[in-house]
């Protein structure tokens, strides 16, 4: 063929339309970067941040507006606890599912900071204003990754830390934070056979026995430091150092954390558990927090000897 004629050949391909992406090429184990780039993004801004939206095949019955404003309010509350948000540019990819809400979510952080989400074809702005899964994966980007049979602090953050959140910003009332630790936290305990938090990798014990480290911790600090320091801080100085694109020993980690409250509260916390069933009680720390249930009613006691704690958690600074 002459070089004509090849150019000529390469011109007309040059003007085809692309094939149309199918909803299996934006699944799977990792992020689709490559079938990312060749869809058209929308650009959400958050505190200095830019999150480049891309919507995959399927009809969605929220318009793209709703979803946008979703996301945003997310990256929000985000900012709200770590004063920031964790990285500057964020590559998101809603794929649409069969449901009625936000179905589920992955966080990336081996290349670019990514986030897959799965939205139902049916959610509606409700299914929105009551979604955690979004902020539960922005979480993830304010940590360094870590070893698998570590899981349970990432993701124990992200359930403890999602929650906060969103009450600091406005979504979530303090009543309805507790009730949900009052529902999850106690799946988080040890059961038979355990044998610590890095060696027991099961799910009650990776999502909800990391999120009772992180409130053992936060309450730790806040008794040590007079309330004047917490968990949140010792995070925010973990991200002051590095974000979800390291990987680093979960000692390095913790250490930072520390380092950033004056204290030692996370290292020798994770000492105590890493390879022991340590037991809780958790009716004790129910009330020395004073969170009640009356009825079907959480109540929140002022009085409780611990009640000044349990409302800097949740307080917006």
């Amino acid at each position: 063929m002459s070089i004509q004629k090849l150019m000529a050949v390469l011109l007309l391909a040059s003007l085809l339309p692309l094939p149309a992406l199918a909803a299996d090429d934006l699944t799977g184990h990792a992020f689709p970067f490559a079938a990312y780039e060749k869809i058209d993004k929308q650009i959400v801004d958050v505190d200095g941040s830019r999150i480049e939206v891309a919507f995959g095949p399927g009809e969605l019955k929220l318009d793209r507006g709703k979803i946008l404003d979703w996301i945003g309010a997310s990256a929000r509350a985000i900012v709200t606890y770590y004063g920031r948000f964790p990285v500057k540019s964020l590559k998101l990819l809603v794929v649409a599912r069969e449901g009625d809400k936000v179905m589920f979510g992955q966080a990336f952080g081996e290349d670019d900071a990514a986030i897959r989400v799965y939205l139902g074809t049916f959610a509606d702005e409700k299914a929105l204003k009551d979604d955690w899964i979004l902020v539960h994966e922005m979480v993830h980007l304010a940590f360094p990754r870590l070893a698998e049979r570590h899981n349970w602090l990432s993701e124990g953050l992200a359930v403890y830390v999602e929650s906060i959140a969103r009450v600091q910003s406005g979504d979530l009332s303090e009543e309805e934070i507790w009730s949900g630790f009052l529902r999850g936290i106690p799946r988080g305990l040890p059961q038979a056979g355990d044998r610590g938090l890095d060696n027991t990798p099961t799910w009650g014990r990776t999502y909800w026995g990391g999120a009772l480290f992180c409130m053992l911790a936060d309450i730790e600090i806040r008794k040590r430091t007079g309330n004047r320091m917490g968990l949140q801080q010792a995070l925010r100085g973990v991200l002051a150092q590095t974000n979800f694109s390291a990987f680093w020993p979960i000692g390095k980690a913790l250490e930072a954390g520390d380092e950033a409250i004056g204290g030692e509260e996370l290292m020798r916390l994770y000492e105590r558990l890493k390879d022991t069933p340590e037991p809780t009680d958790l009716d004790a720390l129910w009330r020395e927090l004073g969170v009640t249930v009356e009825g079907r009613t959480v109540v929140l006691d002022p009085k409780a000897p611990a009640a000044a704690i349990r409302s800097a958690i949740v307080r917006r600074g």
